[in-house]
């Protein structure tokens, strides 16, 4: 679960000395992670930096990090941290390092590069604390073959036409699905957010809790209907992404939406029953268009206690140059860079219709696909519980006055 790597051997005298020759950068357990590790005799030949890596798995790398970064400790130099989950936490409590003025340093790295959605997850407050490694989007996962069996000529582009489609094709077959998705509580946040966002609602305005605006009732109740009118029969409440696949990639569903990262699941002809019928769009319109989030799951910061600022951010500056980005979106790992999605070498492996679908999304995008607060997983619990009661029937709109209660006391519990 654990793996140090010392890659290089370490020089002496302490890496806050003045003209140090190494950097200590501290990743997550990744793809993105096992591309830049072979790429990295690359950097240090060029940079004439030492790289001292460790790799550690995401809860060690949290416990990592809530110890050594609670303690003021400089010998981390490079973080690899999920802005989302908890670069509110760091920015607030001052551990990540400004980089401002780095980003505007370099006109060939070209920080305007950078899809606007990720870039806004990794600012606080106007400044810039991190730099996008990994992206994801929400997009329709469908069914070719259904949707030519029931006569539908094209994906829909609302969500008013994703539930008349799904209407047809379970009516055509009560065993099909219309639609699955994320229903567990917290796991289906994420999810919903594009619902939400493309609905005119959000989980958070003017500092003040918006779950239970007329525009997240319409959500909830939309996305709760969606699933129990037309989603699995004795459909559970506690499914993630790899039940809601299963049920998808067993051909027991004719719609998924769900993170684009995820699009292997269902290509993979060892993984999916239907991998050759399975198409991708773009998140449908909601009554303020389409608004699905685009985030960086992951980015780089620089611990703001080290005392080697400076060659860690020759690191970062190498680690999410043009040219590493392309090399691991070659691989499989999408990137939060315009003109890489734009290179054909570096989409030629992705399903042709996913890229477009990708491309559309971050046009319109939310950064962020959950409450931006502290304590994020209490934030889920809270204003997840609206799915679930929409899915089993109840009302959407008195569960959102509830959550929204509940959810306003914890945003003042917070300041």
């Amino acid at each position: 679960m654990v793996a140090a790597l010392g890659l290089s051997a370490c020089g002496g005298g302490g890496d806050e000395a003045a003209g140090s020759t190494t950097v200590r950068v501290t990743l997550a357990n990744h793809v993105w992670t096992d591309n830049i590790k072979k790429a990295l005799p690359e950097f240090e030949k060029q940079s004439g930096l030492k790289v001292e890596l460790t790799q550690l798995g995401e809860d060690q790398l949290s416990d990592q990090y809530n110890v050594k970064l609670n303690a003021g400790s400089t010998d981390l130099d490079v973080m690899m941290y999920r802005p989302l989950q908890e670069g509110r936490l760091f920015a607030e409590n001052g551990y990540l390092h400004d980089l401002t003025e780095q980003t505007k340093s370099n006109a060939e790295w070209a920080w305007d590069d950078f899809q606007a959605g990720p870039v806004s997850a990794t600012t606080y407050e106007d400044k810039v604390v991190g730099v996008p490694i990994i992206t994801e989007t929400e997009v329709l996962y469908y069914r070719k073959d259904l949707l030519e069996k029931a006569g539908i000529a094209a994906p829909p582009k609302t969500l008013d036409e994703l539930r008349s489609a799904a209407e047809k094709i379970k009516a055509a077959d009560p065993k099909i699905a219309g639609f699955v998705a994320r229903t567990g509580k917290t796991a289906a946040v994420t999810q919903f957010s594009s619902f939400l966002f493309s609905y005119g609602g959000d989980f958070i305005k003017d500092g003040q809790s918006a779950v239970g605006s007329p525009e997240a009732k319409q959500a909830y109740a939309y996305y709760g209907g969606l699933i129990k009118d037309l989603g699995p029969a004795n459909v559970s409440t506690d499914m993630s992404w790899p039940e809601a696949m299963a049920i998808f990639t067993q051909g027991q569903a004719a719609f998924y939406t769900e993170a684009s990262s995820l699009y292997k699941n269902a290509t993979d002809p060892a993984k999916s029953k239907v991998s050759d019928t399975v198409g991708f769009a773009p998140f449908p319109a909601g009554p303020a268009g389409s608004k699905a989030y685009n985030i960086p799951s992951w980015a780089l910061g620089i611990n703001e206690a080290s005392g080697n600022q400076s060659n860690a951010w020759k690191f970062i500056e190498w680690a999410t140059s043009k040219a590493q980005t392309l090399e691991n979106q070659k691989a499989g790992v999408p990137g939060p860079r315009t003109s890489v999605w734009a290179d054909p070498a570096a989409v030629s492996t992705y399903p042709a219709d996913l890229v477009e679908a990708m491309s559309a999304n971050a046009a319109t995008s939310v950064g962020y696909d959950r409450p931006v607060v502290v304590k994020v997983a209490e934030a889920r619990e809270i204003v997840g519980q609206p799915i679930v009661d929409s899915i089993t029937g109840k009302d959407a709109g008195a569960a959102a006055d509830t959550a929204n209660t509940a959810f306003q006391k914890f945003l003042d519990d917070e300041k």
